[in-house]
């Protein structure tokens, strides 16, 4: 959700941001839906305040046996009141007008993130290790799954239909491992608090970290008006929701282990093969929940939280600095860390960092306050992967390949997996 006084004040301003999101000006629209709110709450307002001053002087004229003015005070006072819920109506209509119109619009991005219409205009920031060299042709995931007999598309296309998987045996229980090791790293070394979140959300949580309306087809929505979360973010962000916090007590950082559910509309025949783009899958999601001034800092913090478990499963990735065309709706900058995939001769996405600002905590009306002053600020938001368990689990099979076809298990895993060495 944007201010509307800053766009009142920089009319010009704010289109040249939304011109970065390849948007036309939306000031002419947003404040001619402005102007009609504030209108309409005018004339409400003018007629409670001549509703008001009749009914006081209805008791005078009472008091003084002026009968006449009493009876044409009464009949003003009662048509006052029956033009007043009218004007109600069209003041609440003309504000959702006008919020309806503002979520849709995406989130001013930082001056520093670089021009672009698509992921082409990325910018490498860094790059961590080397392309693994196997010395023989790289088997895809999914073939050494499948070679294994622990991976298992087919029975899963039977029951659920497509982008459903089976994982079987040592690569179920080598997910598993990933995540348990996520969560110890993230809660244990980099300060997150791990929460075990509800699955189930409402519309307005989804509202609040502005996957609704506009993101409405991605969604997995139940006959009681529930949606899957789409991922841990949500649940988590909405925990500051409709408060106000203490500055004293921030930041919050929170962690969760959870599925993920998406529908991956206007997707096909993107990653149709394998586990890279799944309608169920698991993920470990960082979330913080801070003052203004500590959003920029807790950016980079938490985009090393996440490359330090890359780091610790010595996978070779590299740092991107997405581009105005590929930075998400609601981010005002996002680092996306993408992992060596040798199938694919490529680096991949794997996890994606995102700085909010104060965008999601407007829309969930989430706000801070310095102990014993009066100002009440919004609170800035922050989310990432910490990181999407099946892609980190593609990662290892790929990386981590043997010539033979089975899989060695990377060292900070074994511990995980009960010393096991090598799945085969």
């Amino acid at each position: 959700m944007h201010d509307i006084k800053y766009i009142r004040q920089n009319p010009d301003e704010f289109d040249a941001q939304m011109k970065r999101r390849g948007l036309e000006a939306q000031s002419p629209k947003v404040l001619q839906l402005d102007a009609a709110r504030r209108e309409a709450i005018a004339a409400k307002q003018e007629t409670e305040t001549t509703k008001n001053t009749a009914s006081k002087q209805i008791g005078a004229a009472k008091a003084r046996g002026d009968e006449a003015e009493f009876e044409r005070l009464r009949a003003q006072v009662a048509e006052l009141k029956s033009a007043e819920k009218g004007l109600d109506e069209a003041a609440n209509k003309a504000n959702q007008a006008l919020n309806d119109f503002l979520l849709a619009l995406p989130n001013i991005m930082f001056a520093d993130v670089p021009n672009g219409a698509d992921e082409t205009a990325n910018v490498e920031l860094r790059k961590i290790g080397e392309p693994v060299q196997l010395g023989f042709t790289a088997k895809d995931h999914t073939e050494l799954g499948e070679s294994l007999g622990l991976l298992d598309f087919e029975a899963a296309a039977k029951i659920s239909g497509s982008r459903f998987a089976f994982l079987k045996g040592d690569l179920a229980r080598l997910e598993r491992a990933l995540a348990n090791f996520m969560l110890d790293v993230q809660t244990q070394e980099n300060g997150f608090t791990e929460i075990a979140p509800p699955l189930l959300v409402r519309g307005n949580a989804l509202i609040g970290t502005n996957q609704l309306p506009k993101f409405e087809e991605d969604q997995f929505k139940t006959t009681t008006d529930h949606y899957l979360i789409p991922t841990a973010e949500v649940p988590l962000t909405n925990l500051a929701r409709e408060a106000i916090h203490d500055e004293a007590g921030l930041p919050h950082r929170y962690c969760a282990y959870t599925p993920c559910f998406r529908s991956e509309a206007g997707s096909a025949g993107k990653d149709t093969r394998g586990l890279i783009r799944m309608h169920q899958f698991m993920k470990v999601e960082m979330v913080t929940i801070c003052a203004p001034e500590q959003s920029l800092d807790e950016h980079e913090r938490m985009t090393k939280s996440a490359e330090s478990i890359l780091q610790k499963l010595e996978l070779p990735y590299r740092v991107m600095l997405l581009c105005s065309g590929d930075t998400g709706f609601g981010a005002k900058r996002t680092y996306d860390l993408e992992v060596w995939l040798p199938s694919q001769n490529c680096y991949r996405e794997i996890s994606s960092i995102s700085n909010c600002g104060d965008f999601q905590a407007r829309r969930m009306n989430a706000r801070c306050r310095v102990q014993g002053e009066k100002q009440i600020r919004y609170l800035h938001t922050l989310n990432g992967s910490g990181i999407a368990v099946g892609r980190a689990l593609l990662a290892v099979m790929e990386n981590y390949q043997r010539e033979d076809g089975t899989i060695e298990i990377p060292q900070v895993l074994r511990p995980f997996m009960g010393g096991q060495e090598v799945i085969g």
